[in-house]
């Protein structure tokens, strides 16, 4: 199951008590629907569940009764009201009166202060999709309507969310990319499971992120300091391959057999791992020491 879906069907058990919060949840779903004039409403879903809760509602809040009506493909579900006067009566209960140049969000449809909640839960289930937090941020709204799009923003602006509008394949996207953001309207529209999932998911992939950031700069610092070495060793194995390490004074030879035993040790660790310990610059002055021998030879 999808994300999406997933946070689909947990906004299809809330209950809402009042009656102007479910009205505000059909108006959600019915505005951003396929279809939505004075001639024809057409809600359609992939999600089962999803359709019936629009019909549901559609005969407890308006007393119209409706089919659901099952795609050939059997994936797309769809509740179609096709008589004028069912239509005329659903747009007449949202307070449109056909005289509008555009549609627009009606905001006199909400009733108290947690309508505008259950309407947002109600786009979502209409035209609304949100991606795996495992693999990205983006939630968004595929809407008909250019000044309709504009009109939902000013309900996000309400709630402090500043989406992005753009323009694809004829439907004005209306989406949100900013992790917070988005776990933000999850909380808002009742999807709460879903929003403490995607904030965990978050936080394992930080961690991970960190650890991979770490373990990469470890990796390079590693390889920084061996081919600092390179030079060192070389010089070190040429000494003994000519005239053996016991040519060298004590000092040097004990570094030498040191260098060759730790090329990946940092200069400080190399200093460090005497007995008792040099300080960086000592352990630096043999090593230089030992390449101007190797030079000379």
């Amino acid at each position: 199951m999808s994300f999406s879906s997933q946070v689909k069907n947990e906004l299809l058990k809330n209950e809402y008590e009042n009656r102007c919060c479910k009205r505000s949840l059909l108006y959600g779903m019915a505005l951003f629907s396929k279809n939505f004039s004075f001639k024809r409403i057409t809600f359609q879903s992939e999600n089962e569940g999803t359709t019936e809760l629009f019909r549901r509602l559609l005969k407890e809040l308006c007393n119209i009764d409706a089919k659901i009506e099952v795609s050939p493909s059997g994936k797309s579900f769809s509740v179609d009201i096709n008589s004028k006067k069912n239509a005329s009566k659903l747009m007449t209960f949202f307070g449109h009166n056909g005289g509008e140049k555009n549609l627009v969000v009606n905001f006199s449809n909400f009733g108290c202060e947690t309508c505008a909640n259950a309407f947002i839960a109600g786009a979502f289930l209409s035209c609304g999709t949100v991606s795996s937090p495992e693999k990205d941020y983006h939630l968004e709204f595929n809407i008909s309507y250019l000044n309709l799009a504009k009109s939902f923003i000013t309900l996000f602006n309400e709630f402090e969310l500043t989406p992005k509008l753009i323009t694809r394949k004829g439907y004005n996207v209306v989406y949100l990319k900013d992790s917070e953001a988005i776990e933000d309207f999850l909380y808002l529209m009742g999807a709460v499971k879903s929003m403490f999932e995607m904030m965990n998911i978050k936080i394992v992939k930080e961690i991970r992120n960190t650890a991979n950031r770490k373990a990469n700069c470890e990796t390079a610092n590693i390889e920084k300091t061996v081919q600092a070495s390179m030079p060192q060793i070389e010089a070190i194995l040429k000494i003994k391959k000519k005239k053996g390490l016991n040519y060298l004074s004590k000092p040097l030879r004990e570094m030498a057999q040191a260098r060759l035993d730790n090329p990946d040790l940092s200069l400080s660790e190399l200093a460090a791992s005497f007995d008792p310990p040099l300080s960086k610059s000592g352990a630096n002055h043999r090593l230089k020491r030992l390449e101007e021998i190797a030079a000379d030879l």
